[in-house]
């Protein structure tokens, strides 16, 4: 009897003993409930940023981007990028005070060599869904240096919920289009004048919003054509004054006017034959290119 006693004993200790080996081997990054901090570090119109610094680690980052889709992506910002191809496991975590509460695999993500790792929208929106309940996203993978080491990555609930609360409202407030629908636009006239047509109205209402709020676009060039119905000194005129206005639109509404060039080119540069009035009504257009730095 006392040894089958001894035997369990030492099988306890020796049980304990990998336990605490295994433990050993994890290097645990998150922010605790003193230093865990949340902020909405991109607020516009354009970009919404949800951060959160982990210590000794970096950062992790929810953003989303002025869309005609609501879109979303999860960027975990390290400080050492990863040295080499491998998996890291994302899961829901209790935490340390709700120890009977239980967790659940949320998905994996690939770890590129030399590159930030993300995850896309749906497993981004699932993760604040975690946090605003409570719960830890976080990520375990293996050391890329030492294979016997683990890594777990935990994301804090802690000052969450009041910049969640913002940052909703900052995403629900985003541009319905990016700058890539509009970067290259053509605007096209009604005969014989520099009123737009309706459907080019709302198009440069869209740029100049875009503009307004994006002063980092290095330039914005304005090329006005005609059709060939008239004189071409009249029409080359006529392009010039129509280059103009959409120049003076963009000055009136706080576009800065070095940013701004414009040119017209009259009956050059043809799309369509003038032989017809839809041909001449694409060849009566101004063509808008706005460039990024």
């Amino acid at each position: 009897m006392n040894s089958l006693i001894t035997s369990s004993l030492a099988a306890g200790v020796l049980s304990c003993a990998l336990m605490t080996d295994a433990n050993a081997g994890i290097r645990q990054y998150s922010a605790d409930v003193h230093n865990s901090s949340w902020q909405l570090s991109d607020n516009s119109r354009l970009q919404c940023t949800l951060s959160h610094q982990i210590p000794n680690y970096g950062e992790a980052r929810f953003y989303a981007k002025a869309n005609r889709k609501l879109n979303m992506e999860f960027e975990l910002d390290m400080m050492l990028l990863p040295d080499n191809y491998s998996l890291a496991e994302l899961r829901s975590v209790a935490p340390s005070w709700q120890p009977g509460r239980g967790g659940r695999k949320l998905t994996n993500m690939q770890l590129h060599k030399h590159f930030n790792p993300s995850l896309p929208k749906k497993v981004a929106w699932t993760m604040l869904s975690e946090l605003e309940q409570g719960m830890n996203p976080t990520f375990y993978y293996n050391d890329w240096y030492s294979e016997q080491d683990k890594i777990s990555v935990g994301l804090s609930t802690a000052r969450f919920k009041k910049a969640y609360q913002e940052f909703v409202g900052c995403v629900g407030n985003l541009l319905h289009y990016s700058f890539e629908d509009i970067a290259y636009t053509v605007l096209n006239y009604q005969s014989s004048s520099d009123k737009f047509t309706k459907a080019s109205q709302k198009r440069i209402d869209m740029i100049r919003e875009y503009l307004s709020l994006d002063p980092n676009l290095e330039l914005v060039l304005i090329d006005a054509y005609s059709d060939s119905y008239g004189g071409r000194w009249s029409n080359l005129k006529l392009s010039e004054k129509r280059a103009a206005k959409i120049r003076d639109y963009f000055v009136k509404n706080g576009i800065d006017a070095s940013r701004i060039e414009a040119k017209g080119y009259g009956e050059k540069r043809h799309v369509a034959s003038n032989d017809t009035t839809l041909g001449r009504g694409k060849n009566r257009r101004v063509v808008i290119q706005m460039q990024q730095p």
